[in-house]
C-alpha cells in the first residue's frame, strides 16, 4: 500500500464526505443481509421445492448469487410488493430448483460468498463450471477448499495456483465423505462444504486442523439456515463456546425449501450507528432482531465501551453518542467485517485503541490492515500494523482523498471520518453497492432529518 493513493488527482467517481454539522438524529432502515441472502439463494437452488426469500438484499454481491444459481439450474424470479408480477420495487425473490447443470463462465465479482460457495454446487452438476472474477479476486485465497473438494471426489483444474481462475468439472454427483483442511484464512471455506453437503452421496465431514476459524458467527449462521432447511449438521462449536470450532458433520438427505424473511444487515448498520457517536447525537435502527447469528450484532457492545449509550427494545436498537469517544482493546477475530468503522471511530477517539485478531483480514476484499493504515495515516492519523492487527493512536486529523482499493467497508469507515473531518473525499464511493447499492442516499438522508 502507498499513501500516495490517497493524494492523486481527483475523479468522477470521488464523492465529498458530508461533514456532521450538527448531532444526528434518525431512523435507519436497512436492507437485507448479504450473508444470510446469500446462503439461503443457495440453499433454495438445492432444495426439494421452491423457496420465497422475502426482503432479500439487492446488491451487487447477491445479484451475482442469483445470476450464478440461476446459471447453475435454478429459476429466480423477483416477486413485486403488490405480489402481481408487474411494477418495479421487489419484495421477494421465489427459487425454483431445477437439474443442477454446468454454468460454463461464471463471474464472481469480488464477492467471497460466490467464489467459495458455489464449487461444491458445481460439483455437484453436470458440465463444467469456470469461476472468474474482478482482478483482486484473483488474489483471494481458494486452496483450502479446492483440495477439500478434491478429497471429497470432485475433479478440478486450477493449475496448482490455488486461486482464481479456476474450473470445475461436474460429474453430476459428489461422493462426500471425510476431509482435513485449514479454514484459518477464511470460514467461508467450510461453510461452503456444509451448504452443499447434504445433496452428497455420504454427506461431509469436515476437520479443521490450523489456527483458529476466523469469523465463528458466520459459522453459526450456516448451521442455523441449514437447519432451517431441515438439513442435518453438528459441529462442536458448542463445545469450544462458539469461539471457534474444528469439526463439523453434515448427513446426506434432502434439502427442504425456505419460507424465511431475512434480516437487516446487521454489520452494514456500523456507520449509521457510529455516526451517533462521533457526532453526539441519536440513530435507531429499526428491526434489530433480539437474537441473530448475525455477527454485526457486536456493534451493541463494541459502541457501548467506545462510549454510546445502547438500548435495544423489540421495536430496534438505538445508539446514542455521549461525552467523547473512548479507544478500546477488542478482539475482533469473530467480527472482523466491522475492523473498518471501529478503526475510523478509533482515529477519532481520545485515547489509543489496539484491534486484535484479524490477521485473516489481510486476505479480504483488499488486505485491510494495510489499506486502513495507509488511508488513516495519509489523513494525519498515526496508525501502525501489528502481526495480527492495529494500533491506533488518536492524532488531530485534516482532510483529503480517502483510497477505497474497491472496499465497501473501506468506503463507509471513510464516511464516518468525514463526519468530523472537515474534507474528507472519498474515492470510488459506488464500491459500496456491493452490500448497499443506495449508501449515500442512506447517509446523505440521516443527516438531513
Amino acid at each position: 500500500m502507498s499513501a500516495s493513493t490517497s493524494t492523486a488527482t481527483a475523479s468522477p467517481l470521488d464523492w465529498a464526505a458530508p461533514l456532521g454539522e450538527a448531532p444526528v438524529d434518525a431512523e435507519v432502515r436497512l436492507p437485507g443481509s448479504k450473508s444470510l441472502t446469500n446462503r439461503y439463494l443457495v440453499l433454495a437452488a438445492l432444495a426439494d421445492g421452491p423457496s420465497e426469500l422475502r426482503a432479500p438484499l439487492r446488491s451487487r454481491d447477491t445479484l451475482l448469487m442469483a445470476a450464478a444459481v440461476a446459471s447453475l439450474g435454478a429459476r429466480v424470479t423477483d416477486v413485486p410488493v403488490d405480489g402481481t408480477g408487474t411494477g418495479s420495487e421487489v419484495a421477494s425473490w421465489r427459487v425454483e430448483p431445477g437439474a443442477l447443470r454446468g454454468a460454463g463462465q461464471l463471474d464472481c465479482g469480488l464477492a467471497g460468498t460466490v467464489m467459495r460457495f458455489l464449487p461444491p454446487v458445481a460439483a455437484l452438476a453436470s458440465g463444467t463450471t469456470t469461476f472468474d472474477g474482478d482482478a483482486h479476486a484473483r488474489t483471494r485465497p481458494m486452496a483450502p477448499l479446492l483440495g477439500a473438494l478434491r478429497e471429497l471426489g470432485a475433479a478440478v483444474d486450477d493449475g496448482g495456483r490455488g486461486l482464481m481462475p479456476f474450473t470445475v468439472h461436474g460429474a453430476g454427483r459428489l461422493p462426500g465423505g471425510r476431509t482435513v483442511m485449514d479454514a484459518s484464512a477464511s470460514s467461508q471455506f467450510v461453510s461452503a462444504l456444509l451448504l452443499a453437503g447434504a445433496r452428497s452421496d455420504a454427506g461431509i465431514e469436515v476437520v479443521h486442523e490450523g489456527a483458529p476459524v476466523p469469523s465463528a458467527p458466520h459459522l453459526v449462521m450456516t448451521q442455523q439456515v441449514l437447519r432451517d432447511a431441515g438439513v442435518e449438521v453438528e459441529s462442536d462449536l458448542a463445545a469450544t463456546g462458539g469461539a471457534s470450532g474444528t469439526h463439523w458433520r453434515v448427513a446426506p438427505g434432502r434439502v427442504g425449501a425456505l419460507d424465511v424473511d431475512v434480516e437487516p444487515d446487521l454489520s452494514n448498520a456500523a456507520p449509521f450507528l457510529a455516526a451517533a457517536l462521533v457526532t453526539g447525537g441519536r440513530v435507531t435502527v429499526p428491526g434489530w432482531p433480539q437474537r441473530t447469528t448475525q455477527a454485526g450484532d457486536a456493534l451493541r457492545y463494541l459502541l457501548d465501551e467506545m462510549g454510546a449509550d445502547v438500548d435495544l427494545t423489540p421495536e430496534g436498537l438505538t445508539v446514542r453518542g455521549g461525552d467523547g469517544v473512548s479507544g478500546i482493546d477488542a478482539d475482533l477475530h469473530d467480527v472482523g467485517e466491522l475492523t473498518p468503522v471501529i478503526a475510523a471511530v478509533a482515529a477519532l477517539a481520545d485515547t489509543p485503541t489496539r484491534l486484535r485478531g484479524i490477521a485473516h483480514l489481510r486476505g479480504h476484499e483488499t488486505d485491510r490492515l494495510a489499506a486502513l493504515a495507509t488511508e488513516l495515516n495519509a489523513l494525519g492519523g498515526e496508525v501502525s500494523e501489528t502481526e495480527d492487527g492495529l494500533l491506533i493512536r488518536p492524532r488531530p486529523l485534516h482532510g483529503g482523498r480517502f483510497a477505497t482499493y474497491g472496499d465497501h467497508r473501506m468506503a463507509t469507515a471513510a464516511a464516518v471520518l468525514g463526519l468530523a473531518v472537515p474534507g474528507v473525499v472519498v474515492v470510488d464511493v459506488g464500491t459500496t453497492a456491493k452490500t448497499m447499492p443506495d449508501f449515500t442516499g442512506l447517509w446523505t438522508g440521516m443527516l438531513a432529518r
